[in-house]
């Protein structure tokens, strides 16, 4: 069952929480791809110096502001693409970041973009457990990149959904990768999955 726009419309930290377990679903022409998401963080608002917001509203950070359910999706050091899913009411800027999946659908699939990338290029195949673990990883091997930027995330091709699975115990920590508001708990993950980023 894809998640309607109401689930997003909520606080971002409860929306966080229950990403956690849910699949992230993308439908091309060359097959469809689908992982269950184990890792999130969230950001909220302008008051949150991490967040793309602390700036103000910009061309850029645009569909933070807009309404709930839509893929807020940038490109990261000019190399990764990054998806989240925006939450809370429209014009207050917040948005979950999916960090990590549990492959589900299209593995071979996922192997083949990784593959296309110029750094894997000759390698060998990735394992499974780490071709979705880290957000630049996770939109490489879905096939997600910016022209995915203010989709529905309750309309295909790219959605979520919930399957009935039970992800594990779910804990809460610091968000990594970033250099401020560290103290904030806002990563939420599946505690042991090997997909899981570390840090």
């Amino acid at each position: 069952m894809i998640l309607k726009q109401s689930f997003y419309a909520r606080p971002t930290l409860e929306v966080a929480r229950d990403l956690i377990g849910k699949v992230l679903a993308h439908r091309t022409a060359e097959g469809t791809t689908a992982g269950v998401i184990v890792e999130v963080e969230a950001y909220i608002g302008e008051d949150d110096p991490a967040c793309h917001a602390a700036a103000g509203r910009t061309a850029r950070n645009q569909p933070l502001y807009g309404p709930p359910g839509r893929a807020y999706v940038y490109v990261n050091y000019g190399l990764h693409h990054l998806v989240n899913a925006v939450t809370e009411s429209e014009g207050a800027p917040a948005a979950v970041l999916i960090r990590a999946l549990a492959p589900l659908d299209g593995l071979d699939l996922m192997q083949a973009r990784r593959a296309r990338l110029r750094w894997r290029a000759g390698k060998s195949q990735v394992p499974e457990a780490a071709l979705c673990r880290g957000p630049g990883n996770l939109s490489a091997a879905m096939g997600i990149d910016i022209a995915h930027n203010q989709c529905r995330l309750y309309r295909q091709p790219l959605t979520i959904e919930d399957r009935g699975i039970v992800p594990g115990r779910v804990v809460w920590g610091p968000r990594v990768g970033i250099t401020k508001a560290v103290e904030h708990p806002w990563r939420a993950y599946v505690a042991g999955h090997p997909s899981v980023s570390r840090g």
